[in-house]
């Protein structure tokens, strides 16, 4: 085994502003496993420390982290509760999940020890004991760009926070206003987005490179993160804005903060105190990108890869600034930009032998509807593979 740092920048969820000391609430690194045969892979450890206790983990963003949001929403392509998703999940079943199997949303609600499954907070079959160990509000196809949303036709961003208010309300009513709170301040939070955003919205369909360069496109996906919490906060019970902003901060209003530290303030007004923001992948590596725009070998595209990683030197600074700004916040810039590009580029260190495709149908441009029981090319063996479809890893990955 070999430990590869995931790239927080403060490392840990602290209880002090920027301050790194022992009171670790959680720390993430990722093992390698090296050696034959498959299923090694990046494997995300939290670890927290002994006299912490985390209530419940809570997931926000797209399909990396969606564990079946989009099953009831007919009028969008984007959804994968079909065969052959979920084919070595729990019996089989495809659930929604954007994989073969288990999800980053189940692997770190297990890790911290709370539940083997995080549910999503839209099945009809939710019980209400996980609604006090927490959910998944990620939608599949969706983007801190509200465009990005629409043109697949799935929720968007702020439709998850109105949710998330939602299941405040509904939390409340079950252990009452004192223990939701506790239990909010006390949970971890996960947003993983743009994903969708650079390679769908900008680099697929152009949607968005008509009208601006890469730096003003992620500047774009930053202001339209602002305005995500500007809406909901004006939507949601619209007659307690002012209480509900002067409980948190005036800044809330009246600080000129950049647009993603706005958006974060979001979750901050909604009680969480605990946010981890993953970085963009490295966009040009996956499958999908490769076949679109690596030429006749397929290799990684550059200008996606850039665009990632100016993105997430933006967000990483961002955050910096909402560690300053908000009381008792710890907002850690989790980077998978570097282990994900690590793995794509030497699979066997990790125990997989391919990378530049996935293995449902020719594993080049399959993904979601497209993925299908009828691809007669899918692979028998998925141990191998470090992508399930042109766009989503493996569970083993």
């Amino acid at each position: 085994m070999r430990e590869i740092a995931i790239g927080i920048e403060r490392g840990v969820f602290s209880d002090d502003d920027n301050i790194i000391n022992d009171d670790v609430v959680c720390f993430f690194y990722y093992e390698a496993a090296g050696g034959g045969g498959g299923g090694g892979g990046l494997d995300v450890k939290l670890l927290a420390a002994a006299n912490v206790t985390i209530p419940a983990v809570f997931m926000f963003g797209d399909s990396i982290v969606d564990t079946g949001n989009n099953n009831d929403n007919l009028k969008t392509p984007a959804r994968c509760n079909f065969p052959p998703y979920g084919r070595d999940f729990q019996g089989g079943i495809p659930t929604g999940r954007y994989s073969n199997g288990k999800v980053p949303s189940d692997f770190i609600a297990e890790e911290l020890g709370i539940k083997e499954l995080l549910p999503a907070y839209l099945d009809p079959n939710l019980a209400q004991n996980d609604l006090l160990t927490g959910v998944s509000f990620a939608v599949g196809a969706t983007g801190y760009d509200p465009m990005t949303a629409k043109v697949v036709a799935v929720t968007q961003l702020s439709d998850q926070l109105l949710q998330f208010e939602e299941y405040i309300g509904r939390l409340k009513g079950i252990v009452g206003e004192d223990r939701a709170n506790s239990i909010l301040a006390n949970s971890l939070f996960f947003v993983v987005a743009s994903s969708n955003d650079l390679a769908n919205t900008y680099f697929v369909t152009g949607i968005r490179k008509l009208e601006y360069d890469v730096p003003s496109y992620t500047d774009l996906m930053l202001n339209h993160a602002s305005d995500f919490l500007k809406v909901t906060l004006k939507h949601i019970k619209s007659d307690r804005c002012q209480n509900h902003i002067i409980r948190i901060s005036v800044k809330a209003c009246n600080f000129d903060l950049f647009d993603f530290l706005r958006c974060e303030k979001g979750l901050y007004a909604l009680g969480a105190r605990r946010i981890g923001v993953f970085s963009a992948p490295p966009i040009g590596c996956l499958p999908s990108q490769r076949t679109l725009g690596g030429g006749i070998l397929r290799d990684c595209v550059e200008k996606p890869n850039q665009a990632a990683m100016l993105f997430n030197s933006k967000l990483s600074a961002e955050l910096d600034n909402l560690n300053k700004n908000l009381p008792n916040s710890n907002l850690v810039y989790v980077d998978i930009y570097n282990p994900l590009l690590d793995l794509i580029i030497n699979p066997t260190n990790y125990g997989f032998e391919i990378a530049d495709k996935g293995c449902c149908g020719s594993g080049k441009l399959e993904v979601s509807i497209l993925c299908n029981e009828f691809e007669p090319e899918t692979c028998t063996d998925d141990s191998n593979y470090v992508f399930w479809d042109s766009y989503h890893p493996t569970e083993a990955a």
